[in-house]
C-alpha cells in the first residue's frame, strides 16, 4: 500500500500535535496538583439534616488540632449554606460538602477549589488560599430555576 509522502507529514504532524497536548495535560495537572476528587463517602441525603456532621447548628469553619482548618457545608437549592465563612490565609482548608437534592458544582475563582456535590456523597476537597480577600463561592452546575442564588462568601484573613 503506498501513503503519499504529504500525508504522511501531515499524520506525523497530527500525532505530534495530540502528543503535545496530552503531554500539557499532564504537565499542568501534576505541576498545580490538580487531582480527580478521590474521597467516596456515602451519606443518606433524606436525613442529612438530622446527621452528626451536616445538622445545621454544626455547620461552617473549625479549626483543628494540627492547625488545618475544616468547613462543613450544604449545597441545596438554592443556596449554599453557611453563606459567609472566613478561613485563614496560607493554611490548609479542607471543604467537607453534602447534599440533600439535587447534583450541585462548588468553584471559587483564583483557587483550585472546584467540586462536584453529588447526592448520597460526600464531597471532600483540600486547598490553599494565597490571597486575602473576600471571593465568591458559586454553584457552576444547573440545579433549577432558582440557580443563580446560589452562591457564598469565603473571606480570606491573614492568620
Amino acid at each position: 500500500m503506498h501513503i503519499d509522502v504529504l500525508e504522511k507529514r501531515w499524520m506525523w504532524l497530527v500525532g505530534l500535535m495530540v502528543v503535545i497536548m496530552l503531554g500539557t495535560i499532564f504537565y499542568t495537572a501534576l505541576a498545580n496538583a490538580v487531582h480527580p476528587p478521590s474521597n467516596v463517602e456515602t451519606i443518606d441525603s433524606t436525613r442529612l439534616h438530622l446527621s452528626e456532621e451536616f445538622a445545621e447548628d454544626k455547620l461552617g469553619v473549625e479549626t483543628m488540632a494540627d492547625g488545618s482548618v475544616r468547613v462543613t457545608m450544604v449545597a441545596a437549592r438554592y443556596g449554599i449554606f453557611p453563606q459567609h465563612i472566613e478561613v485563614p490565609l496560607k493554611t490548609p482548608v479542607t471543604f467537607r460538602i453534602a447534599t440533600p437534592d439535587v447534583l450541585h458544582g462548588l468553584h471559587i475563582p483564583f483557587s483550585n477549589m472546584d467540586t462536584m456535590v453529588i447526592p448520597g456523597f460526600v464531597s471532600e476537597v483540600t486547598t490553599q488560599f494565597q490571597f486575602e480577600g473576600e471571593q465568591p463561592m458559586f454553584c457552576n452546575e444547573y440545579c433549577g430555576l432558582g440557580h443563580h442564588y446560589m452562591w457564598s462568601r469565603v473571606k480570606v484573613v491573614a492568620k
